[in-house]
């Protein structure tokens, strides 16, 4: 047998940060190496739109899918499916050969990391405390800007060296390297053979704890997907996303080419285009850790995570000034201080699934919110595409500021406590 595992669930986050560090790489190749592709196949701004979108649509409309199919199937099982399938979808692109062709692999390569996020949302639910939900979330969910930060520095090493054909098969072999370390360590807690006796006492006894209300002695039915849009609590975890993951992507596929378009060559900005993506993975554990400590100070679960988006919002309106200055540090600084900001504000977006449902609703919930984030974000992007190109990225900035504002307003007024007993699928925070 097996020798037990201390704090195994503290591995299994570090799990699922490796695989959102690898799903951003192989994300990433493509808005790395967007100057170089559009001046080879001479796309614009618009052409390059279409790219994007297609790998959000099926990014988009797959959460919902496979947010319901991991409730299904488990994480072990459904992640070890979606890493298969977006490495391969990744080493796939390399066979690419104009517009339409890498439009088709971005939509695979979409539809195969959809899975990511309610898949990790779902497993941080039923591996971690109400406590520690925040930085399990934080310690996941950075591996984004991680991912993204170390994309350029192994890509255009790549391209320089052997073309742009290898930058995307190298990165789709990584991970395959992950899935022989999930499927040693993957699965849940009331039955994995290496947690310790202590940890499994621990993790469902918070369980039993915060679980809601249950209709009947058994299991309690799958819920449906128009149940849970009547809920005002989920439109809140809809909207806590819709309007503020638009302008991560902008940042994410769009930075590079924002550089370029106020007059700095690709092969100076590195340093700088690193800077807003580390920013941001401070800015994951600032929002995880003010939540958690916030709790440990008694503050309740609601207070605490509202009080992060708060101050989220308030941070993103730092774009607007980056219309004001030509200096290369003072516009990272500026995006580093929005993405910070963003990215503890988005950190309680993902982690409002977890407190507000049972675990059989959690993935779908989370799910459901991606859908709503990439519908927003498929409308942004083509509006990016159309206004860059005719006019400029000035009101791209301005919106990219308010908008998450407003946000924050309405998950305000949407998500609060249900009453006592009244819906078996949602818990109080």
């Amino acid at each position: 047998m097996s020798k037990p595992i201390r704090s195994l669930r503290w591995w299994i986050g570090g799990m699922l940060f490796a695989s959102t560090v690898i799903n951003y790489i192989d994300r990433q190749t493509l808005s790395t190496l967007a100057p170089f592709l559009k001046k080879e196949y001479e796309w614009s701004n618009t052409d390059y739109a279409l790219l994007v979108v297609a790998f959000r649509v099926a990014y988009s409309f797959g959460q919902t899918i496979f947010g319901r199919l991991m409730d299904r199937v488990g994480t072990r099982r459904g992640l070890t499916y979606s890493v298969v399938a977006y490495s391969v979808a990744s080493m796939l692109t390399s066979f690419a050969r104009g517009l339409h062709s890498f439009a088709f692999f971005r939509f695979l390569l979409g539809a195969g990391e959809s899975a990511n996020w309610p898949a990790a949302t779902k497993a941080v639910s039923e591996w971690f405390p109400r406590r520690e939900r925040g930085l399990a979330t934080a310690l996941f969910d950075s591996g984004s800007s991680i991912g993204g930060a170390i994309a350029p520095f192994l890509i255009i090493p790549i391209y320089q060296h052997y073309g742009w054909r290898p930058a995307f098969i190298i990165p789709g072999l990584l991970g395959f390297i992950w899935i022989l370390g999930w499927r040693k360590l993957g699965g849940s807690p009331e039955t994995h053979p290496r947690i310790t006796p202590e940890e499994r006492a621990m993790i469902l006894r918070d369980k039993e704890e915060s679980a809601p209300p249950s209709t009947a002695t058994g299991d309690r039915p799958a819920p449906r997907w128009a149940d849970l849009l009547r809920l005002p609590q989920t439109w809140g975890v809809i909207i806590a996303r819709s309007f503020t993951d638009p302008v991560w992507f902008f940042i994410t596929d769009w930075f590079m080419i924002y550089l370029v378009s106020k007059g700095f060559a690709v092969e100076n900005t590195l340093i700088a285009f690193w800077i807003p993506f580390v920013a941001a993975d401070l800015g994951n554990f600032a929002g995880g850790g003010m939540s958690s400590w916030l709790i440990n100070r008694g503050w309740s679960v609601e207070r605490a995570r509202k009080a992060v988006i708060i101050f989220g919002a308030f941070g993103m309106l730092l774009l607007i000034p980056t219309l004001q200055t030509s200096q290369l540090f003072v516009i990272a600084g500026l995006f580093a201080i929005s993405t910070f900001a963003y990215a503890a504000y988005s950190t309680m977006a993902i982690v409002l699934a977890t407190d507000l449902y049972a675990d059989e609703a959690v993935a779908t919930v989370s799910g459901m919110s991606g859908t709503g984030a990439g519908i927003g974000t498929i409308a942004s992007t083509l509006l990016i595409g159309w206004i860059s190109d005719r006019y400029s990225f000035g009101p791209i900035l301005v919106a990219a500021s308010l908008i998450p504002f407003i946000g924050m307003l309405l998950v305000m007024r949407l998500v609060r406590n249900p009453e006592s007993g009244a819906n078996p699928l949602l818990k109080r925070i």
